[in-house]
């Protein structure tokens, strides 16, 4: 089975994870990067959410799941240690057309999880649609070193040129942009040498032509 790749906005929304251990806390930690509100339904809660719940970062239930539970919520995680207990809360969550994930069970599921990289407002997501978790979390190592020599850095660069660009009216082409972020400007970048890359960036993009209006 193919699945769509998209990225949720979360802010703000109500999600709900049932359980309470570590891989729970990994659920409930994510959707807390994503901005969520999240609650948790557990008779038992892990050190971690125990803190997460006392510093006001989630809402714990500790009891069993009931199916009220879902009320209102726009996504859901089933990732108790009891195959009955998600497979119940996948099933409610499927019959309310809620967005439902369960831990390890992709029959279960109507999304999957990625392995998600974050470099400020750069987020890469890897997944090997449920083949192999291990595969993805090693991929997605080889790739937080890549980005941490020097290509997670561009994003910041290429945001600020592109601002100030728009500030003179100027809007270059998707092509010219392509074209600038060459082999050169990131080894700038990698090199520490920011503003050098900045007035590079600033060059190739400025000049008689690099206008395309249609475009930003």
């Amino acid at each position: 089975m193919g699945y769509y790749p998209l990225f949720l906005e979360l802010a703000g929304r109500a999600c709900l994870v049932v359980g309470g251990g570590t891989v729970a806390q990994r659920k409930v930690e994510g959707l807390l990067e994503g901005g969520a509100e999240v609650t948790v339904v557990s008779p038992r809660l892990c050190k971690g959410l125990k803190t997460l719940a006392q510093q006001g970062h989630i809402c714990a239930l500790t009891r069993r799941y009931r199916r009220g539970d879902l009320r209102g919520k726009t996504l859901v995680v089933a990732a108790t240690n009891d195959p009955q207990v998600n497979g119940q809360v996948a099933a409610d969550a499927q019959q309310q057309g809620i967005l439902v994930n369960g831990v390890d069970r992709p029959e279960l599921c109507s999304f999957i999880v990625p392995s998600v990289i974050r470099r400020g407002d750069l987020v890469l997501a890897i997944s090997t649609g449920g083949k192999s978790p291990a595969v993805a979390k090693r991929l997605r190592r080889e790739l937080e070193t890549w980005l941490d020599s020097g290509p997670g850095q561009l994003l910041g660069l290429a945001a600020e040129v592109r601002q100030e660009l728009r500030l003179r009216g100027q809007r270059p082409s998707p092509s010219r942009w392509q074209k600038a972020l060459d082999a050169e400007l990131m080894a700038l970048v990698k090199n520490g040498k920011r503003e050098e890359a900045r007035v590079r960036l600033l060059s190739a993009l400025g000049g008689t032509g690099a206008i395309a209006a249609a475009h930003g």
